[in-house]
């Protein structure tokens, strides 16, 4: 699903739901890092190198590694969106690969041209479900994460407010 948000849905739950282990700007963010390579390839087969989860394993280290220099920016961010922000080189790769997993993944059961298992020319996925369905389960997941989001946001909150009265 080039150029839309619908990866946003499912990547935006589990990145808040596991953010003790994700990082969360390094994981949504991903999700436009890998489709660069769709804005490349307008003709024919668009999901070629990075729609793989070898090389796209090797472009979430690469943007694990490009993202860390950006962590006090991305904490600055989690601050306005009230989310608390604790990561590490580490986390930020392992988030930059599984971001792009997952985008790979929401990309493979409608597209004949993402071969997941690079280089088998297998595409296991394809036809699993189509892509309407596909785009009303990210929808679902898009409630869920506003959902969690909220919870989160207001336990944060919640917490600065009892940190400065017992401050």
């Amino acid at each position: 699903m080039p150029y839309t948000p619908y990866h946003f849905g499912p990547s935006g739950f589990l990145g808040l739901v596991f953010r003790k282990y994700i990082d969360l700007p390094v994981f949504l963010f991903a999700n436009i890092v890998v489709d660069i390579e769709v804005l490349c390839w307008q003709h024919g087969s668009v999901h070629r190198a990075v729609h793989t989860l070898l090389t796209g394993a090797i472009a979430g280290i690469i943007w694990g590694l490009v993202a860390y220099p950006l962590r006090n920016i991305f904490a600055k961010l989690m601050q306005i969106i009230h989310l608390s922000y604790k990561t590490s080189l580490l986390k930020m790769i392992v988030s930059g690969v599984l971001g792009i997993w997952l985008h790979v993944i929401i990309d493979a059961p409608y597209n004949w041209d993402v071969r997941l298992f690079w280089p088998s020319r297998t595409i296991p996925l394809y036809g699993l479900i189509s892509k309407s369905n596909m785009q009303i389960v990210c929808i679902a997941f898009w409630v869920a994460t506003i959902v969690v989001y909220i919870v989160m946001a207001a336990n944060y909150r919640k917490e600065k407010t009892s940190r400065k009265t017992t401050d």
